[in-house]
């Protein structure tokens, strides 16, 4: 049989398979996949082929088919291994807040630039639009004007007034989706906005770090009623790069991809070289200083590691 992975508890998967029927499925033996070091060698996305096991309700996973793509990060415990959030992803939501809690540049344009790499198509979603400040509102319109000019979809929304609601709905709709942000941006309420017969567990923001608590424990994928899936991730404090190269990373920034055949020499760094188009791009304010100084930091960092808090 064929089926679809929605759940992952580390050592059984729910598989759905082509009737809706859901299996609880393990795994026999290893599968090697590519070559990619995974701390998961199966994740939520993918497309399996399984069987019942004799005289018993669940399923052993025999195969895995060839993915699409994947968004994945490294493994928070094993530094040269990766950890694949999910795979066979149509569209990546962030789920951004300016504030409470504040996501940084830093987390967006690491996301960004791993969806890239993949080729999955990313929106920027500000979550919380009933709580801001007018500076914080200002703020917010300053970082959907940009990101929306190079090319990413950005709007804002709000989880518990209703608030554009409709447009990510629409956005979504006939789509495999990944939802990705910091702990208490509002993700499983925003999925109970979409569709409230989910009724996802909400989780409180930590007075002590202005961060939110972890709701969901393992990745999930929930069909909603308006034709779209969702994949809900736990919450991100890190999203630490994997497996990207150095001489291509300013590729996967769209507004230096648009520059580098402008660039005096052709394997321009964009750091330090005489000529460089992104460098005079950036002083003339076409490319966004805080946007190229996250480029710095990722070039610069050898493990591509960076917390929640780097700006």
């Amino acid at each position: 049989m064929k089926g679809t992975v929605i759940k992952s508890t580390g050592s059984w998967y729910l598989v759905i398979d082509g009737e809706g029927r859901s299996w609880e499925c393990r795994l026999r033996g290893k599968i090697r996949l590519d070559g990619l070091r995974s701390t998961n060698p199966v994740a939520v996305g993918d497309k399996v082929v399984f069987e019942q096991e004799p005289g018993k309700d669940t399923g052993v996973i025999k195969s895995i088919e060839t993915r699409n793509n994947v968004i994945v990060r490294k493994s928070v415990n094993l530094s040269k291994a990766s950890h694949i959030i999910a795979s066979n992803v149509d569209l990546a939501v962030i789920v951004a807040t300016i504030a409470q809690p504040r996501t940084s540049t830093g987390f967006i344009d690491r996301f960004m630039v791993t969806a890239e790499a993949y080729h999955i198509p990313v929106a920027l979603v500000f979550n919380k639009c009933d709580l801001y400040t007018d500076d914080q509102i200002g703020e917010m319109a300053v970082l959907m004007e940009y990101y929306s000019g190079i090319g990413y979809t950005s709007f804002g929304v709000s989880a518990k007034t209703g608030f554009q609601i409709e447009r990510l709905r629409a956005l979504m709709q006939g789509k495999t989706c990944l939802f990705a942000g910091h702990s208490g941006v509002g993700k499983s309420a925003l999925v109970n906005a979409l569709d409230p017969t989910k009724d996802l567990r909400i989780g409180a923001i930590s007075s002590v770090h202005n961060k939110g608590m972890h709701t969901t424990t393992f990745a999930e994928m929930h069909h909603l009623d308006f034709g779209a899936w969702i994949v809900d991730t736990p919450g991100i404090k890190e999203f630490a790069l994997y497996d990207l190269e150095k001489e291509t990373l300013a590729q996967r920034f769209p507004e230096m991809r648009d520059l580098m055949s402008e660039c005096r020499f052709a394997n321009c760094t964009h750091t330090h070289e005489p000529g460089c188009a992104v460098k005079t791009a950036v002083e003339e304010g076409l490319v966004a200083d805080w946007r190229y100084n996250n480029y710095l930091r990722m070039y610069n960092n050898e493990d591509w590691s960076y917390g929640a808090d780097d700006e």
